[in-house]
């Protein structure tokens, strides 16, 4: 395959100048970085900065005021943000990651959020947190959410929730658009790194959600979003599952980048008396070309898998799903081979690294809390995720047989559950389940669904628990 340069892809004289502007901002981002960890936020002027810059415009469709360049150009400015403040970097991520997911929307979604202000921000919590009950026209969800990065900044919201089928069978996972009167964010965000990216909860109590402000799972991987209606860019021909990865990802790139930088500032200050003295220190020299090469290969694979989605994307048919998997992969790896770096240059680093105000500090503490919050979609890409059922009662029993889940219950008739087709399910033994899928909201809402046909009660623990779950039993009623 040949490889699509930039050059041929996009708007190369925009596409340098917005780097330039991100270069141009990383002092004045790194000036601004302790009064945002201490405020626990990115500054309104740094958010206003963006917007002026055009980097909130990256991947925002050109008829809503956007630029859609593709996403090269969207990490080279992250890259750049994020060796000033890797927290800002994420807010830039995560917020600007967005108006590619709002270009997959009905078009009337897109007027509302955009109609009168291209420049209306949104923030997201991609969890399935809200309870959803379909009603005519659209849904009523309530729900409670967490790590919504920039939401302080923003004017609506993206919220993940589940639409289970009342024939049963696997549940639907779809993205709910809000405005921000319908949703309250709780100042919630005290964290040991990315400190500014003001990731605070959002509460949502009984608000009606229209039809066409929610977003399929299915679309987006299926290619079938109604935003194609108008839309007709073959950049949004990308999953939108391969661009979020990435968002939350490329910002510890930047930042490890500037670690190293760091280190070997303060390896060359060290040296500074005796210049042989560096030039003999070969563990010194090893660790710096060993981390340089790690980030070197990261930006190169980014790069590379970029090239390849953005001349696949207007291919009949889209990406390649082999081509799916292994980017996805790719950027499943990143925050653990950025680790790998930051650990290694903080552990050489000397003493003062570990004192309060040290740059190469905040790099580590950012780059470990950014692995918590990614961690789980890590191990989901590359290992899966599994849950146990323990089924406790005189008679319980469970089965598999073909597509569905044979459960005795102690009612008067067995209960037999459709399996769906992401999830994959085991009795090894009468009384227990074993669950795994590679998507962990499927596998969640299955267990649950699993363990509402008999929750454990709190006299006897009669039911089906989690294999961890604690039961607090009550005492009966005494004679």
């Amino acid at each position: 395959m040949q490889s699509v340069t930039i050059q041929e892809r996009t708007n190369l004289e925009l596409h340098n100048e917005l780097i330039k502007r991100a270069e141009d901002l990383i002092p004045v981002l790194k000036a601004r970085s302790e009064a945002a960890n201490e405020d626990r936020r990115i500054p309104k002027e740094t958010i206003q900065d963006f917007k002026d810059a055009g980097f909130f415009k990256i991947l925002q469709p050109k008829q809503y005021g956007g630029f859609e360049l593709d996403p090269h150009t969207f990490s080279e400015v992250q890259l750049r943000v994020a060796q000033g403040c890797m927290s800002t970097a994420w807010v830039l991520g995560v917020v600007g990651i967005h108006p590619f997911q709002l270009a997959l929307y009905d078009d009337r979604a897109q007027q509302e959020i955009w109609g009168e202000d291209t420049d209306t921000l949104v923030s997201s919590s991609y969890a399935p947190m809200a309870q959803v009950t379909p009603v005519e026209g659209g849904f009523n969800i309530s729900g409670h959410w967490q790590w919504s990065s920039g939401s302080e900044h923003c004017e609506w919201a993206l919220l993940g929730g589940l639409i289970f089928p009342p024939e049963g069978g696997a549940p639907e996972y779809r993205t709910f658009l809000l405005p921000r009167s319908d949703y309250e964010i709780k100042d919630t965000w005290y964290s040991m790194g990315l400190k500014a990216t003001g990731s605070q909860d959002v509460h949502v109590t009984d608000v009606f959600v229209p039809e066409y402000r929610t977003h399929k799972q299915s679309d987006g991987f299926n290619l079938t979003n109604p935003g194609y209606e108008v839309n007709k860019n073959d950049l949004y021909k990308i999953p939108w599952g391969q661009l979020f990865v990435r968002a939350v990802s490329t910002p510890a790139i930047g930042a490890t980048k500037k670690m190293l930088e760091l280190f070997i500032e303060g390896a060359n200050g060290k040296a500074s008396s005796d210049p042989a003295k560096l030039a003999g220190d070969t563990h010194t020299q090893s660790l710096i070309a060993e981390a340089s090469s790690q980030i070197d290969a990261l930006e190169t694979v980014m790069f590379r898998n970029y090239d390849v989605m953005v001349e696949e994307a207007g291919n009949q048919g889209g990406i390649a799903m082999l081509n799916r998997v292994k980017f996805r992969y790719d950027a499943s790896l990143v925050i653990e081979k950025c680790l790998e770096v930051v650990d290694k240059l903080f552990s050489n680093a000397g003493g003062g690294a570990v004192f309060k105000g040290s740059d190469i500090q905040k790099i580590f503490l950012d780059v470990h809390t950014a692995r918590a919050h990614v961690a789980n979609t890590i191990k989901g890409v590359s290992e899966g995720f599994s849950k146990t059922l323990e089924l406790n009662g005189t008679g319980y029993r469970a089965s598999v047989s073909g597509s569905k889940l044979k459960l005795q219950l102690g009612y008067s008739h067995d209960i037999n559950y459709e399996i769906p087709k992401e999830v994959k399910i085991e009795c090894p033994k009468q009384n227990i389940i074993k669950l795994s899928s590679f998507n962990k909201e499927i596998l969640g809402a299955t267990a649950a669904k699993i363990r509402s046909y008999r929750k454990p009660e709190p006299f006897k623990g009669k039911g089906i628990k989690y294999d961890d779950e604690f039961i607090f039993r009550k005492e009966g009623k005494k004679k």
